[in-house]
This record gives structure tokens, C-alpha cells and sequence, in this order.
């Protein structure tokens, strides 16, 4: 379903994708199967999204970015994609940003440009990404910090892999 009133010049729009009002995807934006692309976004040309991917309001997603299947993106997130950005400098470097399957980016996060974030790793709100995050990993703060791990349901736990109940777990 694409809401009348987005604007949508891709044609490489998976099956069962919603993209509400007020949203702009631009012509080579590859969007995957049942994502959830909420209003107020906007994806540039050279960015692929996954499969059952939610994007939330106020978004905009950058050229360069790659992001994997199932993962949550939070109101307000903030990409980037130049390191260096200045007013009328057409030879910039674009830096991407990946996000690995299954990871969660809190809401109003900002994501340095060439960062990654892996599987299932969560960041929480407010963050500011400045370096990459390892798979399972949970980071927050301004600069982001480890602070211990998910599982793939998202249960924190501690540096010992330990739930709230003391449990150990695999990840």
C-alpha cells in the first residue's frame, strides 16, 4: 500500500510494503517485502532496504545506506553520510551506513557516516553512533558506549551475558 499523498518514483517496491503520507522515495531506492516505511520519510537513490523492515517517522535515509532484513529504525533517526559535510562540495566522499539483520536503532539516534551496526545489536534513544557496534551488542550515551548485550529477542544482558535473573545465556 502507498498512501496517496507520498511520493514514490521507485518501482523496486516490495510485496506487502506500506509507505504512509508525506513520505519521498527516490527513483533507485530498492525497498524489500513487507517493510513499514511510516510518514515523513525520506530515502535517497542508492539505498537498499531489507524485508519486514520499519522505518518510523521523521527518518531520512542517505545514499550509501545498507540496511538488512527485520531491522527497527526509531522516530527522528538521524544518517549521515559525509564525514566532512560542507555547502557546495560536490566531490565528498559518501561513507554509508550498514545495519546488519535484526538490529534496533532507538529513537532519535544519530548515526555517524561508515558505521556499522551488527546483528541484533540495539542502540538506545538519543545515542550518537560514532563507531562501529559488534552483533548483540548494546550501546548508548552521546558518544555511544557498550553497555552489554541482547539476545535476538531483544532480553538485555549484563557483561557476563547474564539476564536480570541471573540466567546465562548464548548469543
Amino acid at each position: 500500500m502507498i498512501h496517496s499523498l507520498a511520493d514514490v518514483q521507485s518501482s523496486k517496491i516490495g510485496f506487502d510494503t506500506r509507505i504512509w503520507q508525506f513520505c519521498v522515495v527516490l527513483k533507485n531506492a530498492v525497498i524489500g517485502n513487507q517493510c513499514n516505511i511510516c510518514a515523513n520519510v525520506f530515502i535517497e537513490n542508492d539505498v537498499i532496504i531489507g524485508n519486514q523492515v520499519t522505518v518510523k517517522s521523521g527518518v531520512q535515509i542517505w545514499d550509501g545506506a545498507r540496511i538488512e532484513d527485520n531491522v527497527f529504525i526509531g522516530p527522528n533517526v538521524t544518517f549521515t553520510n559525509d564525514l566532512h559535510p560542507r555547502s557546495g562540495n560536490i566531490d565528498y566522499e559518501c561513507k554509508g551506513i550498514i545495519l546488519r539483520k535484526g538490529c534496533t536503532i532507538g529513537a532519535n539516534t544519530t548515526l555517524l557516516a561508515g558505521i556499522e551496526v551488527g546483528e541484533y545489536a540495539m542502540i538506545g534513544a538519543g545515542s550518537v553512533v560514532t563507531k562501529n557496534v559488534p552483533a548483540h551488542s548494546l550501546w548508548f550515551g552521546n558518544p555511544a558506549v557498550c553497555k552489554g548485550y541482547v539476545t535476538i529477542s531483544g532480553e538485555i544482558l549484563d557483561f557476563n551475558f547474564k539476564d536480570k535473573n541471573g540466567l546465562k545465556h548464548k548469543i
